[in-house]
């Protein structure tokens, strides 16, 4: 049993690493090709930043398959043998949390090289040190507290119930679907500062857009995203009651109105199609059949390891193969996932009247642009990783031209003079 599930994560590595190679081989040939979007010098730019963000990611796979052997062949066996107190509960949560905070320090040294090194090499991060270090201490104090209060329950309905793989699943469940709720909340209180969109003609035709779909909002907010990062972004965070509206301050600065009006169109064709709803479930169908399988560990996989038999170990065999669950199911997921977003870009465009396409084109072309996101991509690579399709894609399904954005504005047929840009 151990050798097989040792070779389907040697698999899922080298699988991993030979997506991300032909990726590299892609991007670094396609970047001297004729410009897609881009202005050749940012279409160069943009290829570079991609090719060195992958190689990244294969050190940090290579690592990681390193650290596995290392747990399932000395580390979970140290910890269950040093870790131990008078009550079983806190001993199975020490454990499993140490396991989790050592896992993070090995990712750490990647995580500091692309955001502090490779992001403000290219433009993106304009994070201070300090910043980094308080976000990261926040994060970690928040993982501890958060972790261990599920860690606890989780182990005690392991300890409690025979079927506790199938309640187990509903309480993870449970608390991603409060995380959902809650995460405009908890990101205001430790990250970001929101502030209240003024009063205005942008806040009132954002209105106007909500009140066409039937979007009940708790209120339309502005974070500080700037002082982090330079790219675009805006969200619909919440569930039910809970709903916002979060723009980044870096949003409206680079996007006129009606190309803003238009991406969040684009979100508000996500909510009148329920695909927020049809996520959470394709989420929880993946949790099931995870939950099922290490429901069934045979013993001898213990044995082999030599490890006690206790939910704290099974939580961390648990922690160590969701990344080759998650690998497995990621191509499924992302063919739904863009299939959504092609749909709710025909929403977006439609709710934008007559040329509404036009201008939601216009943004998703600053987007590439202030983003820095090389726009072409392998076969593979957008197989197993887009949960997006590509910009190229988008484009043509909104029957516009893939040209690119100079200092004047739109070329083609959407020139600044007719479209009010």
């Amino acid at each position: 049993m151990l050798t097989t599930l040792v070779a389907i994560y040697t698999i899922y590595v080298a699988l991993n690493i030979y997506v991300s190679v032909m990726q590299i081989g892609y991007v670094a040939h396609m970047k001297f090709q004729t410009p897609v979007i881009l202005k050749a010098a940012d279409f160069l730019k943009a290829g570079s930043y991609t090719v060195k963000k992958e190689r990244i990611n294969i050190a940090s796979t290579f690592i990681n398959y390193i650290v596995f052997i290392f747990w399932l062949g000395y580390g979970i066996d140290w910890l269950t043998s040093y870790i131990h107190f008078s009550s079983p509960s806190a001993t199975n949560v020490a454990i499993v949390m140490s396991f989790v905070v050592l896992n993070s320090l090995v990712s750490l040294p990647f995580e500091y090289y692309e955001k502090m090194v490779l992001d403000k090499e290219f433009g993106f991060n304009n994070t201070t040190l300090k910043q980094y270090i308080k976000d990261n201490l926040i994060a970690f104090v928040l993982t501890l507290v958060f972790g261990s209060l599920v860690t606890w329950g989780v182990y005690e309905i392991m300890a409690n119930f025979e079927l506790w793989w199938l309640w187990s699943f509903v309480f993870i469940f449970g608390v991603i679907i409060l995380i959902n709720m809650f995460f405009p909340t908890i990101r205001a209180m430790f990250f970001d500062k929101l502030t209240p969109l003024e009063d205005g003609e942008l806040r009132s035709a954002i209105e106007e857009l909500m009140q066409k779909t039937g979007f009940n909002s708790q209120g339309i907010y502005v974070s500080d995203a700037s002082k982090r990062d330079s790219r675009l972004n805006a969200y619909f965070g919440g569930l039910g009651k809970t709903k916002r509206v979060v723009l980044f301050d870096t949003l409206i600065e680079k996007l006129n109105k009606k190309e803003l009006l238009a991406v969040l169109g684009h979100e508000l064709g996500h909510f009148a199609h329920g695909d927020i709803y049809k996520n959470i479930a394709m989420m929880g169908a993946m949790l099931f059949i995870v939950f099922f399988a290490f429901g069934n560990i045979p013993e001898d996989l213990y044995m082999e390891l030599g490890v006690p038999q206790i939910p704290a170990v099974t939580m961390i065999l648990f922690l160590l193969f969701m990344p080759v669950i998650g690998f497995i199911m990621m191509p499924i997921m992302g063919f739904v996932s863009r299939h959504n977003e092609f749909e709710a870009d025909r929403m977006g465009s439609e709710l934008g009247g007559p040329t509404g396409n036009l201008y939601l084109a216009s943004a998703l072309k600053k987007l590439v642009q202030e983003n820095k996101s090389f726009p072409l991509s392998h076969p593979l690579y957008i197989f197993f990783y887009y949960t997006h399709p590509s910009v190229v894609e988008r484009l043509k399904k909104l029957d516009v031209n893939v040209g690119y954005i100079d200092e004047d504005g739109m070329k083609e047929k959407w020139s600044p003079e007719n479209l009010d840009l």
